[in-house]
C-alpha cells in the first residue's frame, strides 16, 4: 500500500471523517493551518484538531494528536469549557479510554485531547485515524454545545 504524503494525508482525512459521522454531525467545516486539520461547527476558534504530535518530556509518544481545542482569543472562555470538560471527564474516559487528557495549553488555550499511535500515512491508517476522530465528535460534541450553552447564559 502506497503512503500518503504529510499533506494530503491532512487534507483527504474531513472526506473520510464525515461519512463516519451521524448525519447531525456531518455538515461541519475544515481549515488547514499549519499542516493541521481543524474541524469546527461554526466557531472555527473552538475545533476538532488532527496535528502530528512529536515526544515531548515525561511522555515518549509520537503519533497524531486528536482532540477538541479551545482557542479563543477569550481566555476565561476557554478556562471555563476546560473545567466543564473535566466535570465530565469521567464519563468521557469512560466512553474514549484513560489515555484523553484534558489541560490548559499555550496562549491561554485549553483542550481535550489523545495521541493516537504513529504508524505510516496509508490510506488503511487514514480510516483509522478518521475513525478514531469520529468517535471523539460523537462523544465530546455534545457535552460541548451544553456547556457552550451554559457559557453563553451565565458568561456573556
Amino acid at each position: 500500500m502506497s503512503t500518503l504524503s504529510r499533506t494530503a494525508f491532512i487534507k483527504s482525512l474531513p472526506g473520510v471523517l464525515r461519512p463516519l459521522l451521524p448525519p447531525d454531525l456531518q455538515d461541519f467545516q475544515a481549515r488547514y493551518p499549519w499542516n493541521l486539520a481543524q474541524i469546527h461547527y461554526g466557531e472555527p476558534a473552538l475545533h476538532y484538531e488532527v496535528g502530528h504530535y512529536s515526544p515531548q518530556p515525561g511522555r515518549n509518544i509520537a503519533g497524531w494528536e486528536l482532540g477538541f481545542h479551545c482557542e479563543s482569543r477569550d481566555h476565561q472562555l476557554n478556562l471555563l469549557l476546560l473545567q466543564g470538560f473535566r466535570h465530565h471527564l469521567f464519563e468521557i474516559k469512560a466512553t474514549l479510554g484513560e489515555g484523553v487528557e484534558a489541560e490548559r495549553w499555550d496562549r491561554g488555550w485549553t483542550k481535550i485531547y489523545e495521541v493516537y499511535p504513529d504508524e505510516p500515512l496509508t490510506e488503511d491508517y487514514r480510516a483509522a485515524v478518521a475513525a478514531r476522530l469520529a468517535e471523539i465528535i460523537v462523544c465530546l460534541q455534545p457535552i460541548f454545545v451544553d456547556l457552550r450553552r451554559s457559557v453563553a447564559e451565565i458568561y456573556h
